[in-house]
């Protein structure tokens, strides 16, 4: 598996690895500044490609914070290699992530952000949303580098196949058709629907983001909001209704 760079923003760079078993791509995000921010670590097996690209950009080992939204493998699985390598990267997480996993799991005690805390990393600024259950899991939360207007935005959105690393089209249409692709099966309720769901998704679209970095799939710039208020939308209808 190849791992490619894009600079999707300003400063900004998706590092993307196709995996053909799983069908869909597999991003890391960093923000290149004084203090370097990563979203997403990868799985274990992964992390010599994506460090190899990261060093196209910055030297690794420069690497200051390391984010995610929630505790799963191919969120922060090497998140150890990367503590490894950068010796003074910290993981940030939520309150909740931090205790009921990431403080045990980490080689190095993470810091745990409170809704809304910014994280400066120089000439940029980077926001901590609380968001349980959006995408998914108890411990979700979501960042946004609210200097460019940057939107990290974990598994929403979810495309498979390999497309093209940034699109100004639409994100919304493939994104609903593996919703409703996916409503049944083992990997039903990715998403759950709560009564907090619809307020978090205004939430972000009050962000205004210019870019939504993507996780699986193409990353998109353009009217953010627009995207996120119609992917409310449609989450509210495909299992909200269910």
């Amino acid at each position: 598996m190849k791992t490619t760079v894009t600079e999707i923003a300003p400063d900004v760079f998706r590092l993307s690895t196709f995996a053909p078993d799983f069908g869909i791509q597999f991003v890391q995000f960093v923000v290149r500044d004084d203090e370097p921010f990563l979203m997403h670590t990868g799985f274990r097996r992964t992390f010599p490609a994506v460090r190899d690209a990261l060093a196209t950009v910055i030297d690794p080992a420069r690497l200051r914070w390391i984010g995610f939204s929630h505790f799963e493998s191919d969120e922060c699985g090497a998140l150890n290699d990367w503590l490894a390598i950068a010796p003074q990267a910290t993981a940030i997480c939520s309150i909740v992530g931090a205790r009921v996993s990431v403080a045990d799991f980490a080689l190095r005690p993470p810091r745990a952000l409170a809704d809304d805390e910014v994280v400066p990393l120089g000439r940029r600024r980077l926001r901590f949303l609380q968001t349980p259950h959006v995408p998914h899991s108890w411990d979700a939360g979501l960042f946004f580098e609210e200097t460019g207007g940057t939107l990290f935005c974990s598994d929403l959105f979810f495309h498979p196949g390999d497309p093209a690393a940034l699109t100004s089209g639409d994100v919304v249409g493939p994104a609903r058709e593996a919703i409703l692709g996916n409503l049944t099966g083992p990997m039903a309720h990715d998403i759950p629907y709560t009564p907090q769901t619809v307020a978090t998704f205004a939430r972000l679209a009050a962000l205004r983001p210019r870019t939504l970095a993507l996780m699986h799939g193409s990353s998109h710039e353009g009217d953010g909001a627009a995207a996120l208020r119609t992917l409310g939308e449609v989450v509210r209808d495909a299992l909200g209704r269910a």
